[in-house]
């Protein structure tokens, strides 16, 4: 631009000429420039046809003409390691700053980011509703399927993490249950939610995959980081948690219990300490077991009279 009024105020027409024919040249040549930094991508379009994608870090030069396109560009879902957008600082007339938007990135993130969606209620193969939530670490592997194959691939692949978290917590009961068959051979197995949650978390993982493959999308994995009963039937399975617990400490006690007083037995018939009858041998068995399996401690009344 300086070289334009110099020459011009001096009338030097062919520098004027060159200046202003390099003044264009030059902003083509800036639309051309392109950087980018690692594990970042640009698909570019010449006329709305695809004529390759950028990838790598480093300053390219293409075609002015082109354009980049991104159709999930303005997507921001919650996930972390997103390209994020450009912004500037505005200053008002009174004196307070707002951040605003100057534009949208382009730009295509070839990172693992996380994408952790909302908790979802579900009814589990018993019908019972459990609350579930998974992160899932992906992708983008195919930059030109991503873009082209389906609208917008953020929020296709979110869509496609709550399908499949549903379709697969409803084959599994959250605890173990009798009679359940959760891998699809006949036969009941001992498959959880809450027990057997790598397994459930892999075939989550292999669900969603099947379905962005199609989109240039790679699951790198995927977590359960979420997992209870539904707040309107927690009390009550807290409560039936609890009795089988109940239930199964008492079946302890009384196997050791009935163990103990065989031991008793046998080692007075072994040392002829005293010889007892079948009803005194009943007798003695009865207060033993409510001894030993008593929730208090007991109050034994001594006999000093005779046995009999």
């Amino acid at each position: 631009m300086p070289v334009i009024i110099f020459a011009s105020a001096n009338g030097i027409w062919p520098l004027t000429v060159l200046a202003v024919i390099w003044l264009c040249a030059g902003w083509l040549t800036w639309c051309g420039l392109k950087v980018l930094k690692p594990n970042e991508a640009l698909v570019l379009t010449l006329f709305g046809k695809y004529v390759g994608t950028l990838k790598g870090d480093g300053f390219f030069f293409v075609n002015p003409f082109c354009t980049a396109f991104n159709p999930a560009a303005g997507t921001k879902l919650g996930q972390s390691g997103d390209v994020k957008p450009s912004t500037h600082l505005t200053v008002t007339a009174n004196g307070t700053s707002t951040t605003a938007t100057e534009l949208v990135s382009k730009k295509i993130s070839l990172k693992v980011m996380t994408l952790s969606n909302s908790k979802q209620k579900v009814n589990d193969v018993l019908g019972n509703p459990v609350e579930v939530a998974v992160a899932v670490m992906w992708r983008v592997k195919d930059t030109a399927k991503a873009v082209f194959e389906v609208d917008n691939f953020k929020e296709y692949l979110s869509l496609q993490c709550d399908t499949a978290v549903r379709n697969v917590v409803k084959i599994y009961p959250y605890d173990v249950t009798d009679n359940v068959d959760t891998t699809g051979d006949g036969e009941a197995d001992d498959g959880s939610l809450r027990g057997s949650t790598e397994l459930v978390a892999s075939r989550i993982k292999d669900e969603i995959q099947s379905k962005v493959e199609s989109a240039g999308l790679e699951i790198v994995d995927a977590r359960i980081t979420y997992l209870a009963y539904a707040p309107e039937i927690a009390a009550a399975m807290l409560q039936r948690q609890q009795a089988a617990a109940v239930v199964d400490a008492r079946k302890l006690i009384v196997d050791g219990a009935v163990g103990m007083v065989e031991l008793a037995l046998e080692r007075l018939n072994e040392k002829n300490t005293v010889v007892l009858d079948e009803e005194r041998k009943a007798a003695m068995v009865s207060n033993l077991l409510v001894v030993l399996c008593g929730n208090h401690d007991a109050q034994p009344v001594v006999n000093s009279g005779s046995l009999y």
